[in-house]
């Protein structure tokens, strides 16, 4: 595990709060030693950010991925719909986006928020990511599961995702974020997801779209996005909201002004969100670029290359186009065979910012509330 090393040294203002205790942490967690805090962390001398009855926030500036204010960022809450940020940024990569899918009935029948599918073949992987996205579709993530393989692949290749991130809080039990035992993320890790999900044009585009068509078995009907902020705060990109009884609110969100842009994060609000995020939102505009950070989110993990095989035990390669089978993919949720990233200094643009990790090309196959 790579940890953040670069000397913060910055005395930070750590208040004690009456939240539910968060699991033990590391001596020196991801992101840098301050972010180890309980409380609220933010620079000495620096006012912290409006109050706010979430357990857990963060407030970082997705450019330099300075990590400005938090507030026990490292705290393992259920993450709710907001673990769809993960499902998406995973499949996006993995799946043919014009590809035919035909839902199951269990995908059809799952509980909680859905858009309404219905078990026929009208529907492409980009309706489903989309619906997903703007309208919690808890049907699409299972739908969308079933068209990479299965629960179990899917939910080991967001895993994968989460650990190439260094989202090492985060733990996939359901793509959809339904409540399941083990299922965890932080404030820490969703910004870390937003961030990578927004170096991805499809991502992008499916956070900030405000209503579309979707499919239905005679023509259309039209869906709006959950997100509140599109509509109502100034340069707002989007990303996604959630809730369930357990986990109580949860949002992971990015807006844009004069060329920056701030990511918010929180975790089990008790109550409406929206108005403590976009306060939130404000105190990250006003203070980016003024203040030392209190930590950094830090970048995907570098690929390690994989031994070269010696010739004599290569296998033959095929003539011409002749379709070359993909290694058999191992059984449970270990990593399998990474394909391969450069990563620089600064911010990694595009589907190659992590090939994801997952061994598997976007695949090209026929029809197949929280």
């Amino acid at each position: 595990m790579r940890r953040c090393t670069s000397a913060l040294g910055l005395a930070v203002l750590t208040v004690a709060l009456a939240t539910p205790a968060a699991p033990a942490l590391a001596a020196d967690p991801i992101g840098g030693p301050q972010l180890a805090g309980s409380g609220i962390i933010v620079p000495a001398g620096v006012q912290a950010p409006p109050k706010t009855k979430a357990s857990s926030y963060v407030i970082a500036d997705a450019d330099t991925g300075e990590v400005l204010a938090a507030k026990n960022p490292h705290g393992r809450f259920l993450p709710a719909s907001t673990l769809k940020a993960l499902t998406a940024l995973t499949l996006i990569p993995l799946l043919d986006k014009n590809k035919t899918v035909k839902p199951s009935q269990a995908a059809v029948n799952e509980e909680g928020s859905a858009v309404g599918l219905v078990p026929k073949p009208i529907y492409k992987v980009h309706d489903l990511l989309r619906a997903l996205m703007m309208v919690s579709g808890n049907d699409c993530a299972n739908a969308l599961a079933e068209a990479n393989g299965g629960m179990r692949e899917t939910l080991a290749d967001m895993n994968e995702v989460a650990r190439r991130l260094q989202a090492n809080d985060t733990v996939a039990k359901t793509p959809s974020g339904l409540d399941k035992p083990g299922q965890s993320s932080s404030a820490y890790d969703l910004a870390l997801i937003a961030r990578a999900g927004l170096k991805l044009k499809d991502f992008r585009e499916y956070i900030s779209t405000k209503t579309a068509k979707f499919p239905a078995p005679k023509g259309h009907y039209e869906i709006g996005n959950h997100n509140k902020m599109l509509w109502t705060y100034d340069g707002m990109l989007g990303v996604k909201n959630g809730w369930t009884s357990k986990a109580f609110g949860s949002f992971v969100g990015a807006a844009k002004r004069d060329g920056h842009t701030i990511i918010v994060s929180v975790m089990r609000h008790e109550e409406s969100f929206w108005k403590d995020v976009e306060q939130l939102m404000n105190w990250g505009f006003a203070n980016r670029g003024k203040n030392a950070a209190v930590g950094a989110l830090v970048e995907p993990l570098p690929e390690v290359q994989p031994s070269p095989v010696p010739s004599a035990l290569a296998a033959p390669v095929p003539e011409g186009n002749a379709a070359v089978s993909e290694p058999a993919r191992p059984e449970g949720d270990g990593p399998g065979v990474l394909a391969t990233i450069v990563l620089g200094g600064g911010v990694v643009a595009g589907v190659g910012l992590l090939g994801w990790g997952i061994r598997r090309k976007r695949r090209q196959s026929p029809t197949a509330s929280s």
